[in-house]
């Protein structure tokens, strides 16, 4: 009989962001299949006994392909038990949830979904801010910063992106982020529009800065590091004391 899979949303990273069913559910794991950013303290939480396997990706290092993530999925599963699929953040933003259920329904393995806490969610509450503000931001959207190959996706809706009302908030943004901020501004948002680069939420090498849209992209021009982090962007209540 074919085992039965639980992707599982770790948070931004921090083991005390997670929900008690995926505790529960990661205390009863056989075998964890991990993202880069779901490793550390958060696999502690894992069964003792459970067969640990990384499978993540991260932008600049050899990654595994996603068919064979997919592949390595159904392989454990087919082989019966409790598998869970550790994924960082939320499971159904910007982390390929889609391909892998795909593969899960052709091989005919049951599976469940449990959210979990979104970094831009983490990032806000870090900065002690709101992602949606009355009268001023009554729109949220979430956009990714990278394609497939690594460069900023051609077919953004840069009228959507550009309004100045709405909280944007930009998964894997680093390296392209010039160039859409550039963009951004060509479509008519403010240079001074407010930014918040957040790196490693809710982790002990957390870092959050204050910035504008402008001078945000200026900084990454010149470095981006190699710390994981997300940019918020819009009509934002930045406060003084933002870390």
């Amino acid at each position: 009989m074919a085992g039965f899979v639980s992707f599982v949303g770790s948070g931004p990273g921090d083991p005390e962001l997670l929900t008690l069913k995926a505790l529960k559910r990661l205390k009863q794991a056989e075998v964890v299949l991990y993202d880069d950013l779901s490793a550390g303290n958060i696999l502690d939480e894992a069964n003792a006994n459970a067969t640990l396997v990384g499978v993540g990706k991260r932008a600049g290092r050899h990654s595994p392909k996603q068919h064979h993530v997919s592949q390595l999925l159904v392989d454990y599963a087919q082989l019966g038990g409790q598998i869970v699929r550790l994924k960082s953040g939320d499971p159904g933003i910007f982390g390929r949830l889609e391909e892998e259920i795909d593969a899960l329904d052709q091989a005919h393995i049951q599976f469940e979904i449990i959210p979990g806490v979104t970094s831009a969610s983490a990032a806000a509450a870090a900065a002690a801010i709101p992602l949606t503000r009355r009268l001023h931001a009554r729109r949220l959207q979430f956009v990714t910063g990278h394609d497939v190959v690594g460069t900023l996706p051609e077919n953004l809706n840069m009228a959507a992106l550009a309004d100045p009302e709405c909280t944007t908030v930009i998964y894997m943004p680093k390296r392209t982020f010039p160039t859409l901020a550039q963009r951004l501004m060509d479509h008519g948002l403010a240079q001074d529009t407010p930014a918040l680069l957040a790196e490693s939420v809710s982790q002990s090498e957390e870092n959050i800065t204050p910035s504008t849209l402008e001078a945000l992209a200026f900084q990454l021009s010149k470095k981006t590091g190699s710390a994981p982090g997300l940019i918020l962007l819009g009509p934002l209540a930045l406060r003084n004391d933002s870390k």
